[in-house]
């Protein structure tokens, strides 16, 4: 951020040597930063326009579906000898408001279509605004952006939409795509599978294409419900009805699914109690968010915990789990050790780093802070700076002024 140079002394004007050229070029560590940051944005783009193209099969599933009708019954009435007129009359009538119900499914289906193309377009000329001048605002979004995205994988729904609403980010955010999942979650978790199964059935090439076995383990705890139940016969024909045809694929999953028939969900056999436990249910839904993220091409961790691994791993060292790791290492707090713990050490150089402008080496009791325009310098330097620009700081290669509280410690590892 830029700021107007503060009068020196007595002085009556401002140094021109301190005031910050406009036209002055853009440091390459923020164009770096920039480019860096636009790499990571394929899923921002993926799943809005995977929503569309879903929605658009659906639309055309819909007029497919209805015009087929409608020309099968004017078939029908063709075709039929012996029609009254008030019989035809009737019949075409039946047809005609048939039509008039797909054209209001079309009319709502284009809303929608138009609703979504505008998303994708927001989402276009989001990025297009990313500019190393903006930075700062942009990566401000872009953090909200990946606060709401964590709340709702972890099924904070109205808290992530009351965010993205007083942020002004709904285009730019997918609450309406993770609530479309929190149908079929919520369905699981109340042990119910026809919301999922449904959800299965307008997937179906797309997991088809992916050899997805969520369907096949759908129908085998529908089969283990029944089993539970104790309805043997009715679970003899639901086999035959929905699991048959998976025979060829997982016929080992369903010789031991089978022999349940001989036992009951009280057994103490662990090979076929396991099939019986609460925690199948758990399974699934796990297994659902795993395919639901794979469909629209997100990432399956959450976007806050890849970022914040990215930094971890980058100050991950032996000595931040001894009990006296500095307070101000992020890794001295258990929830960033457990985060971390999966995590490599980071590679260690040993270098030195020297301030630029008192030469001085910069360690532990003198660290390096980082200015907004990437440029670091010792705290002693920048203390002893700010002290004689009441509080102003002025970077001694780039001459970008900033406020001595806009500057972040950096940590060596």
């Amino acid at each position: 951020m830029e700021m107007d140079s503060i009068p020196n002394g007595n002085a009556t004007t401002p140094n021109p040597s301190s005031v910050p050229n406009p036209n002055a070029p853009i440091p390459s560590s923020k164009l770096s930063q920039l480019t860096e940051s636009l790499k990571l944005e394929h899923q921002f783009l993926r799943v809005p326009f995977e929503h569309y193209k879903k929605t658009i099969r659906a639309n055309h599933r819909v007029v497919e579906k209805e015009i087929s009708g409608v020309i099968s019954g004017v078939g029908e009435a063709a075709d039929r000898d012996e029609l009254s007129r008030d019989e035809a009359v009737n019949h075409l009538s039946s047809l005609v408001s048939r039509l008039q119900g797909l054209k209001r499914k079309l009319e709502e289906g284009s809303r929608v279509e138009h609703l979504q193309a505008q998303r994708c377009r927001a989402r276009l000329d989001h990025l297009e605004s990313a500019d190393a001048a903006n930075l700062s605002d942009w990566n401000n979004i872009r953090l909200k952006r990946i606060l709401v995205d964590y709340m709702l994988r972890m099924s904070y729904y109205d808290t992530a939409a009351k965010l993205a609403e007083s942020s002004n980010i709904q285009d730019l955010v997918d609450i309406d795509v993770f609530q479309e999942a929190k149908k079929v979650i919520d369905a699981l978790q109340n042990k119910e599978v026809a919301p999922a199964l449904a959800w299965c059935a307008d997937n179906k090439s797309k997991l088809k294409k992916s050899k997805s076995k969520f369907e096949f383990q759908l129908r085998l705890q529908e089969f283990i419900e029944l089993v539970r139940a104790e309805n043997n016969i009715r679970a003899i024909t639901y086999a035959r009805k929905y699991l048959a045809p998976w025979g060829s694929t997982y016929l080992k999953e369903l010789q031991r699914v089978f022999v349940t028939l001989a036992y009951k969900s009280t057994t103490e056999c662990a090979t076929y109690k396991v099939l019986f436990e609460p925690k199948q249910w758990d399974y699934l839904v796990d297994q659902f968010k795993q395919e639901f993220c794979k469909l629209y091409g997100m990432t399956l961790e959450p976007l806050l915990n890849i970022y914040l691994q990215a930094g971890l791993s980058a100050l991950k060292t032996p000595y931040c789990y001894e009990d006296d790791c500095s307070k101000e290492d992020p890794l001295s707090q258990e929830n960033f050790r457990k985060l971390a713990l999966p995590l490599p050490y980071s590679k260690q150089h040993h270098s030195k780093l020297v301030c630029y402008i008192t030469k001085e080496l910069m360690d532990t009791e003198n660290p390096p802070q980082v200015l907004p325009n990437g440029y670091v310098y010792s705290s002693k330097a920048l203390e002893e700076m700010a002290k004689k620009n009441n509080g102003k700081i002025t970077c001694p290669r780039t001459g970008f002024v900033c406020n001595y509280k806009d500057l972040v410690k950096a940590y060596i590892s």
